[in-house]
């Protein structure tokens, strides 16, 4: 991990534990966004000639107008940033003053920010206006890797005007053709399937086989997706797996209650010689492991096979549930719990909506780590 990586962790390992209790702007302001000027892009907030808080911005419209933020480099405007209390939506709509202090500042650049989600904006699309569309999102509890670079760029040490303009406009185009294989992927088009269809298929393509090849494209689809999620994870986890156990059940601790488990109950899950893991409760386990590798060591992640459902539990314990595979009927789900050992429901159209719930699964894990 690089000092730059590690600042950034820093800051994230913030948003997650403070985020919960911060229940307005200001404490926003000095909990998350403050530390995140301060510590990843490296500008010292309390030197008036690098950041200056509560920046006025007098338009003619709105005298005494101000800006969360500026960011000076050279004694010129070269950052603005506009804060949100944690949780809030995200949206120029909402961010006028930003909007309107970028059209008449020399910055390039300006940021709207709840301390988690920061977006990162410019004017690629018309000089001095910002662009609708961020050309980078940083989500602090869900960082992609890949836009850690790009935001090393934006670093005091490291920041060219240039090069960060140039990094946007790929960026841009990047995204656009991501949301264009997205919906391709999701509901592949005519054009596509017929495309695809003339490469591997020399029949002619009347209706009838056009409407195959786009259920075949679907599937194929699909099952590129999940190979690649597959490949990945072998990478980063490798062929070993938490040994698979079907232990007998335990009590479960519900608030100041004490409830039988779902096996003792009667109601599903009995305990049955011969439980078969499979391959697709297996790769579920990985990536609820990858999902928290941040958070705990990842030989502290165990499942327990059932006969109808994997519990994924921490540190081999049934008082620790993190979640449970339900995979074995018509709709695969997720129960998630949390911290009070309260259940929340969540189908899965695929495995890899399982990482729509990481937020969930962090926090439970969180909770058990810093108990």
């Amino acid at each position: 991990m690089t000092e730059f990586e590690d600042k950034l962790a820093q800051v994230a390992r913030r948003a997650r534990d403070y985020a919960s209790s911060l229940d307005t702007e200001e404490a926003t302001k000095n909990a998350l966004v403050m530390p995140f000027i301060s510590q990843v892009l490296g500008y010292d907030v309390f030197d008036p000639q690098e950041v200056v808080p509560e920046f006025v911005a007098d338009l003619g419209l709105k005298k005494g107008e101000k800006i969360d933020y500026a960011i000076m480099r050279e004694g010129k405007v070269n950052i603005l940033v506009e804060a949100k209390k944690v949780g809030s939506e995200l949206s120029l709509a909402h961010a006028s003053q930003l909007v309107r202090y970028f059209h008449t500042s020399e910055a390039r650049i300006g940021v709207l920010t709840n301390g988690r989600v920061w977006n990162f904006y410019t004017d690629l699309d018309k000089a001095n206006i910002l662009d609708e569309r961020p050309f980078l999102v940083l989500d602090l509890l869900d960082i992609d890797p890949v836009t850690v670079p790009k935001l090393e760029q934006l670093a005091k040490g490291s920041f060219d005007l240039d090069s960060v303009i140039a990094a946007a406009e790929e960026l841009k185009y990047v995204s656009a053709i991501k949301r264009e294989i997205s919906a391709e992927m999701a509901a592949p088009s005519d054009e596509l399937v017929k495309v695809l269809a003339k490469r591997v298929y020399s029949g002619y393509m009347n209706a009838k086989a056009v409407e195959t090849f786009t259920r075949l494209t679907e599937e194929a689809a699909r099952q590129y997706i999940n190979d690649r999620v597959n490949a990945r994870l072998k990478t980063a986890l490798g062929d070993q797996v938490a040994p698979v156990l079907a232990a007998p059940a335990e009590p479960v601790v519900t608030g100041d209650q004490t409830v039988l488990s779902d096996e003792e109950n009667g109601q599903e899950g009995q305990l049955k010689p011969g439980v078969v893991t499979t391959e697709e409760e297996i790769e579920g386990f990985r990536i609820i492991k990858a999902i928290l590798a941040g958070i705990v060591p990842m030989n502290r992640v165990y499942m327990r096979d059932a006969a109808s459902y994997c519990s994924v539990i921490l540190d081999d314990n049934n008082r620790k549930p993190i979640a449970r595979l339900h995979f074995d009927g018509k709709v695969k789900y997720l129960v998630l719990f949390d911290a009070d050992k309260n259940r929340t429901r969540a189908d899965l159209e695929n495995l890899e909506d399982i990482y729509e719930s990481a937020e969930a699964l962090r926090s439970v894990v969180s909770s058990y780590v810093g108990a």
